[in-house]
């Protein structure tokens, strides 16, 4: 319980995932802190590649957190849990992916795609039982009971992310990380998708992590929202104390890049683009803080100061500009300025790719990869520089210790 009185279900503290080790570790969530409420839907936003996938895996146990814990009702469920926690947790928390086609077993049938889950909890008392919880379930989802025969491939994407709901929703679970959910649907059928998913919260008090990028359809489903940026949770808030007070830089940009259904206001929006070199961290080190009213926003302490002051005003904040009609307005240069890792990254020529090719090439003949290595070097490839030269290396080495043995087998011989 939080000091309202409230039941965190899920809660994430400082939470760190590493993809990869040594030089090639890329850090895809950095400190991610935030609770989720039970019965409520907390929803992820941001744009692609920013970690909101990565998070929602990292709760049902796929990615393993590498700094951080997260908690299911208090008890510590990342990293090497009791076998009996780790079916608990398989049992109470499902997942609704993104990629439908690549979720769902093809040599499976629909009906055994759905059950499994109860078969492998045996969650059913016959087989009729089982065979009308599977058939009431597809039903509520929006298929056919002749459905269940068929196999994922005779199916729509839109009908596929139906199969994958039923098979989460089956188990009776009491939070569902939900993973782009409505990307694949048609939009005729998308609000009947999100009117169901609100009906299993009322009935059931089942609870969503909502994970998504359209910011329209998040503030009408969500009690909550968490903005990620680069891995980074930079703002999280109720969902119109965050639409009516973006402070957060990010915020702002996401929420002007809302398409307006009217084709002359969205001709005069002016778009507002993020720049993140507006934040100068080197000194005084961003946090992520608590300015009241249940609203979290990350920034250094001249940052919460001013993010405190705009938010004690109460007059909401207007991140969208329409221009008038005949009005010019100054085009903004909004330059991205890259760190020196990305900029290194972005000067990369488009062949360097390190192939492991020249590792071993260069293993079988090093004298050659070293060679090479010096010629990549001076051309700045620097990923087939530092392939070759690994390669050659291990190939020296690998001579070195053969002539070692033979020079010890000759002196053995000659005594």
């Amino acid at each position: 319980m939080d000091e309202n009185g409230r039941e965190i279900l899920l809660q994430v503290k400082n939470v760190d995932i590493t993809f990869g080790k040594g030089d090639d570790a890329v850090k895809a969530v950095k400190n991610a802190s935030f609770d989720i409420y039970k019965g409520e839907t907390f929803s992820l936003v941001g744009e692609s590649g920013s970690g909101k996938t990565t998070i929602g895996r990292a709760v049902i146990r796929v990615n393993p957190c590498s700094a951080g814990e997260i908690l299911y009702k208090g008890v510590k469920i990342s990293g090497k849990i009791p076998h009996s926690l780790d079916r608990e947790v398989i049992r109470n928390i499902q997942m609704v992916f993104q990629d439908p086609a690549a979720s769902l077993n093809e040599r499976a049938t629909v009906d055994y795609i759905v059950s499994e889950g109860l078969y492998n909890f045996h969650l059913y008392e016959n087989e009729a039982d089982r065979v009308k919880k599977v058939e009431n379930m597809i039903n509520e989802v929006g298929l056919l009971p002749e459905h269940l025969t068929r196999y994922p491939h005779e199916f729509s994407g839109g009908q596929r992310q139906r199969i994958g709901l039923a098979r989460a929703m089956v188990m009776e679970p009491e939070l569902v990380v939900a993973d782009e959910p409505i990307s694949a649907l048609d939009v005729s059928i998308r609000a009947q998708v999100l009117n169901l998913l609100k009906k299993f919260q009322r009935e059931k008090q089942v609870t969503y992590l909502f994970i998504a990028h359209d910011l329209s359809i998040v503030r009408f489903i969500s009690d909550r929202i968490g903005v990620i940026y680069k891995g980074n949770i930079v703002e999280v808030a109720d969902a119109e104390e965050l639409f009516n007070f973006p402070l957060h830089p990010y915020t702002h940009s996401l929420i002007s890049a809302i398409p307006i259904p009217d084709p002359q206001l969205e001709k005069n929006k002016v778009l507002y683009t993020y720049d993140p070199s507006i934040h100068d961290y080197s000194v005084d080190k961003p946090e992520f803080v608590d300015i009241g009213h249940n609203h979290f926003v990350y920034g250094n302490k001249k940052e919460i100061e001013e993010y405190k002051a705009l938010r004690e005003k109460g007059e909401p904040l207007q991140p969208i500009t329409i221009r008038k009609p005949g009005e010019k307005v100054k085009e903004e240069n909004h330059e991205v300025h890259f760190s020196k890792a990305e900029d290194e990254f972005l000067k990369t020529p488009l062949h360097d790719t390190g192939s492991i090719w020249y590792k071993v090439l260069s293993f079988f003949f090093p004298i050659i990869g070293i060679i090479a290595a010096m010629v990549y070097k001076k051309k700045q490839y620097y990923h087939n520089y530092k392939a070759c030269k690994q390669g050659a290396l291990y190939g020296f080495a690998v001579l070195a210790v053969i002539l070692l043995i033979f020079i010890i087998a000759l002196i053995l011989v000659v005594l």
